[in-house]
C-alpha cells in the first residue's frame, strides 16, 4: 500500500490488461471473487452467467494477467480454487495524451464498470431497503454534491476519503464488529466539461 493507494487494490496499468478485464463476465468473476472469496469454476457459473467451461478460460485469462491465481494448488485441476489477488482494482487513463493506445483501453473498462453497475442503485432500493431495520436504512441512501475545484484538489478530495476508508477495508476479519454487515459505497467522480464552473452551484 501506498500514500496514493491506501486500499491496497492492485494497480492496472497494462492496456492490454485493461481490455482482458473489460469484459462482463471477468468483472462479474473479480466481483464475485472480492465478495465471497475463493471458488471453482463451477461455483462461480451460475452468478457470472457463463457454463463452467467458459467460465474457467476467464479464469485462466485474467490469471495471465495477474488478476486471479490459485487459492489452494492442489492435484485435482478439476477442483481448482481461484482467488483475486487483491481486495481491489484500480486504473486511471494515462497522462501521456500521445497513449492513445492506454486511453482507448482506459475509456472501454470505465464503460464496462458503469454498464455493470448502473442498476445497482435501483436494485438496492427495491429490493434490499424496504427489508433493513431503521438503524441501517437511517445510515443508507445517495448524496449529489457538486463542488468547484483544480485537478489536484479533486485528487487531495479522492485521497482524504480513501485514508478515511482505509481502515475499515484492510482490517482483519476477526477485528470486524460482530454485527457488522457489508455495505457497499460507490463513488462516481464525474469532472463537468470546461465552462461549466462559470455556472453558480446550486
Amino acid at each position: 500500500m501506498t500514500s496514493h493507494n491506501p486500499l491496497g487494490d492492485i494497480e492496472i496499468t497494462d492496456p492490454q490488461a485493461m481490455r482482458a478485464l473489460a469484459h462482463p463476465v471477468r468483472l462479474a468473476i473479480l466481483d464475485h471473487l472480492h465478495r465471497h472469496g475463493p471458488a471453482t469454476a463451477t461455483e462461480l457459473a451460475p452468478d457470472v452467467g457463463a457454463t463452467p467451461s467458459v467460465t474457467s478460460w476467464h479464469l485462466r485469462h485474467l490469471a495471465g494477467f495477474g488478476l486471479v491465481r490459485d487459492s489452494e494448488p492442489g492435484p485435482d485441476r478439476r477442483r481448482r480454487r481461484w482467488e483475486a489477488v487483491a481486495r481491489g482494482f484500480r486504473f486511471e487513463a494515462p497522462r501521456d495524451p500521445a497513449d492513445e493506445e492506454g486511453r482507448a483501453a482506459a475509456r472501454v473498462l470505465s464503460q464496462q464498470m458503469f454498464l455493470r453497475y448502473a442498476d445497482v442503485p435501483a436494485r438496492w432500493a427495491a429490493e434490499v431497503e424496504p427489508e433493513l431495520d431503521q438503524a441501517w436504512r437511517g445510515q443508507a441512501g445517495l448524496a449529489n454534491t457538486r463542488v468547484v475545484v483544480s485537478a489536484e484538489e479533486l485528487a487531495a478530495i479522492e485521497e482524504g476519503i480513501e485514508r478515511v476508508l482505509a481502515p475499515y477495508v484492510t482490517r482483519d476479519a476477526a477485528e470486524r464488529p460482530a454485527d457488522g454487515r457489508g455495505v457497499r459505497l460507490m463513488r462516481y467522480v464525474l469532472p463537468e466539461a470546461a465552462g461549466e464552473q462559470a455556472r453558480p452551484t446550486p
